[in-house]
């Protein structure tokens, strides 16, 4: 029975979008610039399968007779984060742009936050995650109140002391400020951020939960359910999608967890599709600049390729894409407006280095949904099958 996988690699863009500018993110190109800042990228594994036949990289030159199809997928969605990639992907249009908060959330909604959850609020503007903590993480344990802020993004975060806060309380006030961020103040995410920590050495922990909105169905994800098929959820995929069509959800603590999971899965499950999102190349180096370390996360995931490719069947599906940019070369530590990164690969076929031209985000879900037998979602869905059954 075929089976399928997608592995998000967060944040790894692959150059700006036609509409970049817009969003003031003209010139960035994930891939590409980091390539460029490290002297050219040292991915041996991903240059075999086809990595530098979706777009020019510095150090990993296109391959003529690579197995992966690639490309590069434009967004149609109005936004550049992770709610909006990862829905495009499965089919899921976000056509109106969700609310940001570039001077912090207005009275009506920190107020009645504050009600109901008890407690004051300290910051309420957009600001790094690491440095919001170093600057506010000791006046949060000594008075209890909440961190909440904002970035680029359309979130509303929230940070608190794990030995301060218990993380029932803070997920609690998440679900709390999820019921009151609805109608004009939608956001797409609510984000728990706890850390640890004394002052001027407080760090973030794994315990971050996303409360976000649930998408628009039926859409490629619901349809690969709807026909009998389980849906693995690896990594922040179930927090993404609310939880909606995900059959069996597996939280992870990093990235080798992330890919030791979903090895571990297709060592043993027969059926299904295996999500996965890799989040450490936009949380830990995107968005703090570090083209180096980013370059590293890509080797420690490009050093466990081949253990991928060795659990794969004959007749299964692997797909490596992303869901926005994250340039860690440019002055803005925010998300980037890029095309995503493409790579399809069928086990037991070569694709004889195929470029899938003009494709779109959507294109992963509708090659999914085709590959596992699924029943197109209906007219409006976007997105086209990459590789046939």
């Amino acid at each position: 029975m075929p089976r399928a996988c997608v592995i998000v690699l967060d944040a790894v863009g692959a150059g700006a979008l036609p509409d970049a500018a817009e969003w003031g993110d003209e010139g960035s190109d994930t891939l590409g610039n980091v390539a460029r800042a490290v002297g050219g990228l040292d991915l041996p594994n991903l240059e075999a399968l086809g990595l530098g036949n979706v777009e020019p990289l510095e150090g990993c030159p296109p391959q003529p007779g690579a197995p992966a199809v690639a490309g590069r997928l434009l967004e149609r969605s109005k936004g550049k984060d992770t709610t909006a990639g990862h829905w495009e992907l499965m089919g899921t249009v976000t056509t109106v742009a969700l609310p940001t908060y570039p001077y912090g959330f207005p009275d009506e909604v920190i107020d009645p936050f504050m009600n109901r959850t008890a407690r004051g609020v300290l910051c309420n503007r957009p600001a790094s995650g690491t440095e919001v903590i170093q600057a506010y993480g000791e006046q949060q344990q000594q008075t209890g109140k909440w961190i909440v802020y904002t970035s680029a993004d359309s979130v509303f975060q929230i940070a608190a002391h794990e030995e301060v806060m218990p993380l029932t309380e803070l997920y609690d006030a998440c679900r709390v400020a999820r019921e009151i961020l609805m109608g004009k103040h939608t956001v797409g995410r609510v984000i728990a951020r706890p850390f640890t920590g004394t002052p001027g050495k407080y760090e973030r922990t794994p315990n971050r939960h996303d409360f976000s909105l649930e998408p628009r169905r039926p859409n490629y994800l619901s349809a690969i359910r709807d026909a009998g098929q389980t849906t693995y959820g690896v990594g922040k995929i179930s927090d993404i999608f609310a939880g909606c069509d995900i059959d069996q959800s597996f939280p992870t603590r990093s990235n080798v967890d992330g890919i030791n999971r979903t090895i571990e899965l297709l060592e043993t499950v027969d059926e299904g599709f295996v999500f996965t999102n890799l989040v450490e190349t936009d949380a830990l180096w995107g968005h703090r600049n570090d083209p180096v370390n980013f370059h590293r996360c890509l080797q420690d995931f490009d050093r466990r390729l081949p253990d991928l490719l060795e659990a794969l069947h004959d007749g299964d599906l692997l797909i490596i894409t992303s869901d926005h940019g994250c340039d860690p070369t440019t002055s803005s530590s925010d998300h980037s407006r890029e095309y995503a990164m493409l790579l399809a690969y069928a086990a037991g076929r070569n694709a004889a280095g195929r470029i899938h031209e003009d494709g779109e985000f959507g294109d992963v879900g509708a090659t999914v949904c085709a590959w596992l037998g699924a029943k197109h979602p209906g007219k409006g869905t976007p997105g086209t099958p990459v590789v046939e059954p």
